[in-house]
C-alpha cells in the first residue's frame, strides 16, 4: 500500500536540523515522480536519512546533502522536484542487508574521501600487505560512518568527523575533517567563470570547502607518511556522453607527460583522444577506463557533456602547480610524490561480467598534506550543471573550452568499441 510522503518531514530544526524552502513544507504526494527525477531520489533518500535539503528561494535549483552517509552531495536538481536527479544513486548499494568489505558504492555526486589509495602511503591497504583487490579496503569513516552536522541552513551544509585510519607504514593519522557546502547562485555563476547565463539555461551549482587538521602530537612527513583530500563526482553516463578536460602546454622535462591513461590498461585511441589542448574521453558506462594529469598539466576546470540529457557538467578546484601530489597507483615500489592533481573515470563491467554502476567520475585531491600538530589543510571543489538545448549551451562551451557543442558531439564517432576484461583495481 502506497503512502503519503510529507515533504515537510524534511525540515530539520535546531538540534541538527535544517530548514527547507517555504514552498516545500506543503504537504506534496511524493509518489507521483518517476524514477529518474529528483523528487523521486529525494523521497527514497529521505526514508534512508534524515538529509539536508539545499534550494533556491524558487525551489528550482535543489542539492541533497546526507550525514549519514558521509557527509555527501548525493544528487541535485536544476528543474525542483520534477527535474531531472543529476547524481549517481546506487539503490543496489543502498538496500544491500550487509557491508561490503571493501567499498560500499552508495554513489553520490560528490563525495569525500581521503587519498592515496595505493602506495607507499596507503590508506587502504594495511602494512605490508599485498596491493591487489582482495586486501583492498576502503576505511570505513569515509565509507559507511555517519558524519556530524555543524550547522544549516538553507543554502549552506556544514558537516565534520573526526577519524583515525592507518598507512600502509603502519602509521596511524589522527585528523579532524569540516565540510561546507552552499549554494552558488547564478549570478555568482556569472562572476565565478565569467559567462553570462541565456535564460533558457537552468542551473544548480554548489561548492564544497574541505579541510583536513592534523591531530596527531607529531608532524606528518615523508617518514610517517601522509594523506591528501580526495574528491570524486559521480554522474549518469550515456552513450554520447564525453568528459572534457584541458590541460597546460609544455615540454615534458619541465611538465611531465600529458596525462596517465593506463591505470587499467592503455584506452583505446576510440575512447580517448587529444585535440587543441583538450583531453576527450568517451563516457558511455561500457568500458571501464581512467585517466590523470598533474599538477603542472591539470588546470582548474573540466567537464562533461551529454547531449542525450542536453546536460553540461562543470566541475572547478584548486590546483597548485609547485605542490607536491601523490601517487594513487597500488604499487609500493613507486615514488609516493609523484602523483595526479584529478581524474576521469568511466565505468564498466569486470573481468567476471559484474559492474558497480555505470557511471562516470570527475575527481580532483589536494597537494600532500604535511603537516604539524594542529595544521590544517583545504581544498575547494565546485560543480555546475547547465541544463538546456545545444544552441543555449553553446556559448559557454566555446567561452570556456574554444569549441562549440556541435564539434564536441563529432569528436568521436558512434561505433562501439571492444570490451576486454579489466582488472579490479580503482
Amino acid at each position: 500500500m502506497k503512502k503519503r510522503f510529507t515533504y515537510s518531514v524534511l525540515l530539520l530544526l535546531a538540534a541538527g536540523i535544517i530548514s527547507c524552502n517555504k514552498s516545500a513544507q506543503k504537504e506534496t504526494n511524493m509518489d507521483v515522480f518517476e524514477n529518474g527525477t529528483f523528487g523521486y531520489d529525494l523521497k527514497y533518500l529521505a526514508g534512508k536519512d534524515s538529509i539536508i535539503l539545499l534550494s533556491s528561494l524558487d525551489g528550482q535549483a535543489q542539492v541533497i546533502v546526507s550525514p549519514k552517509y558521509q557527509g555527501k552531495v548525493f544528487t541535485s536538481s536544476a528543474g525542483g522536484l520534477e527535474g531531472k536527479s543529476l547524481g549517481f544513486v546506487n539503490y543496489k548499494a543502498l538496500e544491500a542487508e550487509t557491508i561490503d568489505p571493501h567499498m560500499n558504492g552508495y554513489g553520490g555526486e560528490n563525495r569525500f574521501w581521503l587519498g592515496p589509495e595505493g602506495g607507499k602511503y596507503s590508506v587502504f591497504f594495511q602494512p605490508l600487505a599485498e596491493q591487489r583487490y582482495d586486501n583492498w579496503h576502503t576505511p570505513p569513516p569515509f565509507d559507511t560512518e555517519s558524519w556530524e552536522i555543524a550547522a544549516a541552513d538553507q543554502k549552506n551544509a556544514a558537516l565534520k568527523k573526526e577519524m583515525e585510519v592507518t598507512n600502509y607504514l603502519g602509521t596511524r593519522l589522527k585528523l579532524q575533517i569540516n565540510r561546507h557546502i552552499s549554494l552558488i547562485e547564478p549570478s555568482k555563476i556569472e562572476a565565478e567563470l565569467n559567462i553570462e547565463l541565456n535564460p533558457e539555461i537552468k542551473t544548480v551549482a554548489y561548492a564544497t570547502h574541505n579541510s583536513i587538521t592534523n591531530l596527531n602530537d607529531f608532524e606528518w612527513t615523508e617518514k610517517t607518511g601522509t594523506i591528501c583530500i580526495w574528491i570524486l563526482d559521480m554522474f549518469i553516463p550515456s552513450p554520447r556522453a564525453l568528459t572534457i578536460i584541458p590541460y597546460n602546454e609544455g615540454n615534458e622535462s619541465e611538465r611531465g607527460k600529458i596525462l596517465t591513461s593506463d591505470y587499467f590498461g592503455e584506452i583505446p585511441s576510440d575512447r580517448l583522444k587529444i585535440k587543441n589542448n583538450t583531453i576527450y574521453l568517451k563516457t558511455d558506462g561500457k568500458y571501464r577506463s581512467k585517466l590523470g594529469l598533474n599538477g603542472k598539466r591539470a588546470r582548474t576546470l573540466a567537464a562533461n557533456y551529454d547531449p542525450d540529457a542536453q546536460r553540461l557538467t562543470l566541475v572547478a578546484y584548486d590546483v597548485d602547480p609547485d605542490a607536491v601530489y601523490l601517487n594513487q597507483e597500488w604499487n609500493p615500489e613507486k615514488d609516493p610524490l609523484n602523483g595526479d592533481a584529478m581524474n576521469a573515470y568511466n565505468d564498466g563491467p569486470l573481468e567476471d561480467g559484474s559492474i558497480m554502476g555505470p557511471f562516470l567520475e570527475l575527481e580532483s585531491v589536494s597537494p600532500a598534506a604535511f603537516l604539524q600538530p594542529a595544521q590544517s589543510l583545504s581544498h575547494k571543489h565546485s560543480v555546475y550543471h547547465f541544463i538546456a538545448e545545444e544552441n543555449a549551451l553553446n556559448p559557454l562551451a566555446e567561452k570556456l573550452f574554444g569549441i562549440s557543442i556541435h564539434e564536441m558531439k563529432k569528436i568521436f564517432d558512434q561505433q562501439e568499441s571492444p570490451q576486454p576484461p579489466q582488472n579490479l583495481q580503482h
